[in-house]
């Protein structure tokens, strides 16, 4: 598989304005990530079952889910960290863009999906804050079996693992937290948008925005564990660098 070059994973530097809805110059990596994310047994040479017993391997593998994990959701934890990342950025969730839903004509407006889609960027942020701590959990609480097969997997081979695992956990962590964000806020934009789909309630808004972000914080983990991978030095953490040579 073609090794990706993920410099720039959170680092927001990717040229965009604030409400600019175009999407970053190397937006290419997201998809080349969603591949490498949904097809994670295959990037994991001999190794046909992810679960099980730990095994004294698993600290190198718990190492590398756990900084990728905690760098990736110090980003996206920020106000602007999904809007400003180069593989995390959500699109316009399906529940807004269903032909025959609308009240209105108002979603059919550019101007405002693109301000929209923007506000609902800053909504996921909250969630990712919440599901931080969950991840970080399940670093440490999964069982980790065939670890030399996944140190020495793909670029994402870690973060695949700890997705598969996880299931819907993060999505559940994050959908109280999002509603609540967006009661609180009493966002006009999105009032709006709610107000002009049929039978469509702010707890919907929330579950369809959880669903997209959770793609988005396995996309930045992915990224990170790319970058990690690439330049293990940068970790200071001499267990991890040795594994990761020996893998």
């Amino acid at each position: 598989m073609k090794e990706l070059m993920m410099v720039n994973w959170g680092t927001g530097e990717n040229g965009l304005s604030e409400g600019e809805n175009s999407r970053p110059a190397d937006w290419s990596r997201r998809g080349v990530l969603v591949g490498m994310l949904a097809t994670g047994v295959l990037m994991l040479p001999g190794c046909s079952t992810l679960g099980g017993s730990s095994s004294a391997g698993a600290d190198p593998v718990r190492r590398l889910m756990r900084y990728s994990s905690e760098r990736a959701f110090t980003w996206l934890g920020q106000p602007e960290g999904f809007w400003t990342s180069p593989v995390a950025r959500l699109p316009l969730p399906l529940l807004f863009s269903r032909p025959g839903r609308t009240n209105s004509g108002v979603l059919k407006s550019k101007a405002f999906r693109d301000k929209l889609q923007y506000q609902l960027n800053l909504f996921a942020a909250p969630g990712a804050r919440a599901a931080g701590p969950v991840a970080l959990k399940a670093v440490q609480d999964i069982p980790v079996r065939e670890p030399t097969e996944i140190l020495s997997g793909g670029n994402t081979a870690a973060t695949t693992f700890l997705r598969r695992n996880m299931g819907p956990a993060l999505v559940n962590a994050m959908i109280p937290e999002i509603e609540r964000a967006m009661r609180e806020a009493q966002d006009p934009t999105l009032n709006q948008a709610i107000a002009a789909l049929k039978g469509v309630t702010i707890q919907d808004a929330a579950h369809a925005l959880a669903l997209d972000a959770d793609n988005g914080i396995w996309y930045e983990v992915g990224a990170a564990e790319a970058a990690i991978r690439q330049n293990p030095g940068e970790t200071n953490d001499a267990a991890l660098i040795g594994a990761l040579k020996q893998g």
